[in-house]
């Protein structure tokens, strides 16, 4: 079903549309969100208060945007909200309990290769990845997250974070230069 038909019967208030939508864009939107917090529990909450709030809200979309990006833009301002609540609440930088060796995401994410000691290298990148993503400032990690890990076209990205196109480049430019500050020390050390 194409989105403009999908947005119609959403606009109807279809249950079944409803659940099509969540199914179609829920590992986006949450990835999305986890690059943001960094917080597992925190993007699950969040992935449903942006389904919650395109329901509500989808009789007022206007089509300016696609879809997706509409619900992109939603993901990341309840991301950013959340930040501000956050800071406000305990006046210090969040960093996630997710991290801890044990049980980091990374150990989590089902790898194609059959050698066990390949799968705990693999998981050992992936959290020295998301330990340089926490480094990145958020304005910048939000932008590097949304077109590296989402794919999104740099208009795209103007259009989710309601920033200039210049902007976002320069953004991914600084994102992309500090993890490679961040992470090509780790890289010389395994060699």
């Amino acid at each position: 079903m194409h989105d403009e038909e999908l947005i119609l019967r959403l606009q109807r208030g279809d249950e079944w549309a409803f659940q099509l939508l969540v199914r179609r864009f829920q590992k986006k939107i949450f990835s999305v969100a986890y690059g943001i917090t960094l917080d597992r529990e925190e993007s699950q909450d969040i992935v449903q208060e942006v389904f919650l709030q395109a329901y509500r809200n989808i009789v007022g979309f206007r089509g300016d945007s696609s879809l997706a990006t509409w619900l992109h833009r939603i993901t990341v301002n309840r991301c950013l909200n959340w930040k501000r609540r956050w800071a406000r609440r305990f006046k210090w930088m969040h960093v996630s309990t997710d991290s801890k060796d044990d049980d980091a995401p990374a150990a989590e994410i089902e790898s194609p290769l059959p050698n066990p000691e390949d799968r705990v290298a693999d998981a050992q990148t992936r959290q020295q990845i998301d330990k340089a993503l926490k480094m990145l400032p958020e304005q910048i990690r939000t932008v590097f997250v949304l077109r590296e890990l989402e794919g999104l076209s740099y208009e795209e990205i103007a259009d989710v974070t309601e920033i200039k196109l210049g902007t976002v480049r320069s953004r991914l430019f600084h994102a992309r230069k500090r993890l490679k500050e961040i992470l090509q020390p780790r890289v010389k050390e395994e060699l």
